[in-house]
């Protein structure tokens, strides 16, 4: 039988500290605005279930895009950008973040990434309190050192193979069969972008000294994070929201580093605990 998603993609064109991106995205619901970002090297499929969550999307307008470079969002328009090197930083990714949301003309949105994408909702807490409702930030800690090596490039190695697998042991063996392949084929087509997100993760991102600085009255932080990862560990992101006064951690069982995509079924139940102790933070605290 065949059906319809009520998910759209639309793309929007936006500057971005003097770069012309033309950005696509994906979106679902209605509600409060709930932005997404996918984990480094990949795209915003990543969401292909939250997007069609009914009972999340009848509260939540989900928002997820492609950042620039991946997926269906081309790298920048007015610039020969093919003649350097790409190397996210943290501020052009916050002020890409803000630029998409102000396009989109959004209101008291939420900010939810996962990985690299859970780094940012930590400089976004940071950097720009009064600007979100809330970050929910998924498999991050303050820092993320060792993963910027130049074998994800290297020319004796296949770059799409090598991220791809690089994500299987990541991924929590209770996770379905199906969903860990479909995880794993993202980022089969993602592996040109994926080292200078990693400028970013590792290199550019080091929130050790400012966590204190962070204002949870203006802005709650929820930081989420599966059993199965290695990368940022649940002991990364626990120690991370410790230092983040009144900052929230929820463990997930059963789960690894991808785990909206991988699955989704188990995460959105977390999702939903932690968007709870956005919408009520003096409850969360009691």
């Amino acid at each position: 039988m065949s059906k319809i998603s009520p998910v759209t993609g639309h793309y929007i064109t936006i500057e971005v500290d003097g770069l012309e991106y033309k950005v696509f995205y994906l979106e679902n619901g209605t509600g409060q605005p709930l932005v997404c970002q996918h984990t480094a090297g990949c795209h915003n499929h990543q969401w292909r279930d939250l997007l069609e969550d009914e009972e999340i999307t009848a509260n939540y307008r989900v928002i997820a895009y492609d950042l620039p470079r991946h997926g269906k969002s081309d790298p920048p328009e007015n610039t020969e950008w093919w003649k350097e090197e790409y190397k996210l930083t943290a501020e052009h990714y916050v002020n890409f973040i803000l630029a998409l949301c102000d396009a989109l003309e959004l209101k008291d949105p939420l900010f939810m990434g996962s990985s690299f994408g859970g780094n940012a909702a930590l400089q976004l807490a940071l950097r720009h309190p009064d600007r979100f409702a809330g970050v929910l930030a998924v498999e991050g800690a303050d820092y993320s050192p060792g993963f910027y090596l130049d074998w994800w490039q290297h020319p004796h190695a296949n770059a799409a193979q090598v991220c791809a697998s690089g994500t299987w042991d990541l991924m929590a063996p209770q996770s379905p069969e199906s969903d860990r392949w479909k995880t794993w084929f993202y980022y089969s087509q993602g592996s040109e972008a994926f080292k200078g997100d990693l400028h970013f993760y590792s290199v550019d991102h080091d929130l050790r000294d400012r966590l204190g600085e962070i204002d949870t009255d203006r802005c709650p932080v929820v930081m989420l994070t599966g059993e199965y990862d290695y990368l940022t560990t649940p002991e990364d992101s626990a120690r991370t929201a410790s230092r983040i006064k009144n900052g929230k951690f929820i463990k997930m069982p059963e789960i690894g580093h991808f785990p909206m995509s991988e699955n989704h079924a188990r995460f959105r139940g977390h999702l939903l605990e932690a968007l709870e102790m956005l919408r009520n933070p003096a409850a969360a605290s009691a």
